[in-house]
């Protein structure tokens, strides 16, 4: 738990804008006070939904994506205490845990370079051990049959949810991905874009569904693969949004039958949404509305299991709209669950 760092009273009071006559979510969000005992805290706290943050872009240098993703969690947290309080967000059943403190790995690769192969086999290692602290903290959220909203970093993080939701439960669980790529690359050590085949060869994940892939990023061996394993599907966007072969609430129904009868969780890759500031920003993607319209239909299932908002990248200019994005999502997820 050395890396946790506590959601506070004094991050609170520092970034709530408070307005007399409205009533701020920051303002009625719950807080842990001490750092020991975290299972058992969660435990006897009346909330429903616990938020963390993965302040990270490691796997995405490992993958040679682009950095950057280790701001979002600071956008996020701006934007979300500031929304309303009322009867639609229920601020009062969600936790703010905090964030895992990385700035040590992140210093040790501003030191390494993406064109040395013996960086990018370091910067993997040091992957590695970020999958052990994302892993544990998901683990004991879990367990304490909360519901975790978990904001990156990199798609990475991915194999650390799936591994911790999966110790907690005692099972393997099923993955919805919302995501221009498969992140279903080879076990070559671990980086942004093997989190879901890694998840999958230690027995973590059983069935995955790839939601949208993009058909001129796409590997044709992966593409192969994709076809041959069973516990995969996977539809393209351009199947569905360009040629119009397949209809989007289909999908969604087709994607939820091959996943619904175990606990599942609902990653969302911000490279899949257009024009969003990310590692691998993408000019056609699927729309805000379409993907506010996707965590919303997944998120009423009762074997929803976690949130994943990963791979946004924001810039100064950029980041109160991507503040304001990964907001929506997260208060979609809570509503969609409440009712």
């Amino acid at each position: 738990m050395d890396k946790l760092v506590l959601f506070n009273n004094t991050t609170r009071n520092k970034l709530l804008n408070k307005r007399s006559g409205e009533s701020k979510f920051g303002e009625h969000v719950k807080i842990l006070t001490s750092i020991s005992n975290i299972y058992e805290q969660l435990n006897n706290l009346d909330v429903t939904h616990v938020i963390i943050g993965f302040p990270e872009d490691v796997g995405v240098f490992a993958n040679y994506g682009k950095t950057g993703t280790s701001n979002a969690w600071e956008a996020t947290l701006k934007v979300l205490l500031n929304i309303q309080s009322n009867q639609f967000t229920k601020a009062n059943k969600v936790l703010i845990l905090g964030h895992l403190n990385f700035s040590t790995e992140l210093s040790e690769i501003s030191t390494l370079n993406q064109s040395k192969k013996k960086d990018i086999e370091k910067a993997k290692k040091i992957v590695s051990k970020i999958d052990s602290y994302v892993s544990h903290i998901i683990h004991q959220i879990v367990l304490a049959g909360k519901k975790p909203i978990i904001i990156g970093g990199g798609h990475n993080n991915a194999y650390g949810n799936i591994k911790g939701t999966s110790l907690a439960l005692s099972k393997p669980i099923n993955v919805i991905n919302f995501d221009a790529h498969s992140d279903f690359r080879p076990e070559e050590g671990r980086h942004s874009g093997n989190g879901f085949s890694y998840a999958y060869a230690e027995g973590f994940l059983e069935k995955y569904f790839v939601f949208g892939l993009h058909e001129n990023y796409t590997a044709d061996t992966l593409l192969q693969s994709l076809k041959k394993f069973k516990f995969i599907k996977y539809n393209t966007f351009e199947a569905i949004e360009i040629r119009k072969e397949l209809k989007f609430k289909a999908e969604m129904e087709r994607a939820l039958k091959h996943i619904e009868e175990k606990p599942f969780g609902i990653e969302i890759d911000c490279d899949a949404i257009q024009n969003v500031p990310s590692s691998a920003m993408t000019p056609s993607g699927f729309s805000v509305n379409k993907t506010r319209t996707f965590v919303n239909y997944f998120a009423k299932h009762k074997n929803a299991s976690y949130l994943h908002i990963c791979e946004a990248a924001p810039t100064k200019k950029t980041k109160t709209q991507v503040g304001k994005l990964i907001t929506y999502l997260i208060t979609d997820f809570i509503k969609a669950q409440d009712n």
